[in-house]
This record gives structure tokens, C-alpha cells and sequence, in this order.
């Protein structure tokens, strides 16, 4: 057992055991699971590409939404790759080196996936409340640097995960029932104290996603109101379209993130694969529909992918 469980330098390997429960179903179920994967790919790239052709999408909005897709690509490729190889293949084992850096990449892909939800929105903001300084105040440089501003503060805050979950002993047992290393289920299989890892974990989750939410409804707030004050109602309509598909990719990305995050604390009693199964869909669905949902509500860039559409 010893052997099994410790790799040659002496660090514990872990199973990762799929969707437990559903192991009988590991093949049926990574058919949609690699069918949304192949789609998230293909559409986030197809954004990434059109974009970067056409000079008239280098604006500000664009430049962000190349950003989301970006993370997009980053979330789904963080997991999908490895949940493919137990489900196709049975190959459960995973380092710990291997565990955390899974989880430092994934978690740091999507706090800066929540930066820039955060940055749409102001953008939007800008956009709607203060239009005629848009081109002065969002210029294509600046949005760069908040770029890089949301990824030092996802690494800056990610990385003591990862660290804390390093020093912690674990016992024999190193079956961690999930498809990926998630800090809670990796914490489960561990004999020391876990007080410091959860509490901060915890705070981490609340601080990132309160204050990301707080300042995106600080701005719709600001937003509505400038809305309000329009003289009609077809001014209204058209204000307020300009936002629809950063508020579906917010539902979509915020909604099932926070119910995994309190189901997995405090859920006890819901099923184990009704929650894993939860956690996959997040990384694939939301990176899967983001791209379709600019493409479709965003007239533009609808039409450049239309052109290079009719040209294959």
C-alpha cells in the first residue's frame, strides 16, 4: 500500500476517484463532458482569432472580452484534460505537486475570470453613464493594465492555498472523491489540523466574490440609475441591451460557483455526485456559452465571425 500511495521522492500520490457513485457511467457521461469541451475550445478560440484580425474590434469592450475568453479556455482546460484521462482511461493517480499546481492554475484562472466580470462592468458603466469621456478614460493601454492588475491580484492571493495545503500530513487513505483537487476534499484526506487552510479558504472565497459583486452592483446600481433618467423608453431598451450579455455571463459564472462553495461547507446533506457533477459543469458549460452569448449579443463581432465564416 505504501508503494502505492508515495512516489519515488516520497510524496503522497493521490486517487481521484471521478464522480463517485457514477463510476459505472464515467463513459456515457464524458461524452457531453469532451462534446462542451471541444465547443468551449473552438468558440473562445474563434473570438481570440477574429478579434486579433480585425482592426476595428481593438477597442476597450473587445480587449475584455478576449480576457474572458482567455479564462475561459483556462478553467475548462485546467480540469477537463485530466477528468477525460479517469473517465476514458482510469487514470486516477495525481502527485501532490501535480494536485496543487492543478489548483493553483485553476483557482488563479478564475479569480481572474471574476476581475474581469468586475472590469466589464465598469466598462459598461463608463459606456452608458459617461459616454462622451469613454474613448478618454477606457483607453485600450489602461484596460491592459487592469488586466494585469487582476492577474498579480489572483496570484498574490491564490498562492498561500496551495502553500498551506502543502505542509499539512495526510494519512493512508489518499482517495479524494472528485475529478479534480479541490483544497476541501484534499483537506478531507489529511491527519493535521486544518483550522488555518479552511479558515482561509473561507475568508478568500467571501472577500474575492464580496468584493468583486459588491463593486459590479455598486456599478449596475449607477447604471440604472443614468437609465432612469433617459427621456424614453426605446433609449431605455437600448441602454439597457448593451448590458444583457455581461449580466447572463455573470449569472452564469457567479451562480453556480457560489452554490458549489456553500454546498460543499455546508451542505451535508446533498448527494456527492450531485455536487461534483455541479463542479464539472461550471468549468465547461459557462466557458462553453460565454463565447455564443457575445457572439449573439454583440452585433459586430457577429457579423466579422459571419465573414469569416462564409469564407470557409
Amino acid at each position: 500500500m505504501s508503494a502505492f500511495n508515495l512516489t519515488p521522492s516520497g510524496l503522497p500520490t493521490f486517487i481521484l476517484t471521478g464522480i463517485p457513485g457514477l463510476e459505472a457511467a464515467h463513459i456515457w457521461i464524458s461524452i457531453p463532458f469532451s462534446t462542451f469541451y471541444i465547443i468551449s475550445l473552438l468558440g473562445n478560440f474563434t473570438v481570440l482569432f477574429v478579434v486579433s484580425k480585425e482592426q476595428t474590434l481593438h477597442k476597450p469592450m473587445y480587449l475584455l472580452i478576449c480576457m474572458l475568453a482567455l479564462t475561459d479556455i483556462g478553467i475548462s482546460t485546467c480540469v477537463v484534460p485530466k477528468a477525460l484521462s479517469i473517465f476514458w482511461f482510469h487514470s486516477k493517480d495525481i502527485t501532490l505537486d501535480g494536485c496543487l499546481t492543478q489548483m493553483f492554475f485553476l483557482h488563479t484562472v478564475t479569480v481572474m475570470h471574476s476581475a474581469v466580470l468586475m472590469t466589464m462592468a465598469f466598462d459598461r458603466y463608463i459606456a452608458i453613464c459617461d459616454p462622451l469621456r469613454y474613448a478618454t478614460i477606457l483607453t485600450n493601454a489602461r484596460i491592459a493594465k487592469l488586466g494585469l492588475v487582476g492577474l498579480i491580484r489572483a496570484v498574490l492571493l491564490v498562492l498561500p492555498e496551495p502553500l498551506l495545503l502543502q505542509r499539512l500530513p495526510f494519512c493512508a487513505n489518499h482517495v479524494i472523491p472528485h475529478t479534480y483537487c479541490e483544497p476541501i476534499a484534499v483537506m478531507k484526506v489529511s491527519c493535521g489540523d486544518t483550522t488555518i487552510n479552511r479558515t482561509y479558504g473561507l475568508v478568500l472565497t467571501f472577500v474575492i466574490i464580496g468584493l468583486d459583486l459588491t463593486l459590479i452592483g455598486l456599478s449596475y446600481g449607477l447604471i440604472i440609475r443614468a437609465v432612469l433618467r433617459l427621456p424614453s423608453k426605446k433609449a431605455h431598451q437600448k441602454a439597457l441591451n448593451t448590458c444583457t450579455a455581461h449580466i447572463c455571463v455573470m449569472l452564469m459564472s457567479y451562480t453556480p460557483v457560489l452554490f458549489s462553495v456553500l454546498t460543499h461547507r455546508f451542505g451535508q446533506g446533498i448527494a456527492a455526485h450531485v455536487h461534483i457533477l455541479l463542479a464539472n459543469l461550471y468549468v465547461v458549460v459557462p466557458p462553453m456559452l460565454n463565447p455564443i452569448i457575445y457572439g449573439v449579443k454583440t452585433k459586430e463581432l457577429r457579423d466579422k465571425v459571419g465573414k469569416y465564416m462564409c469564407r470557409m
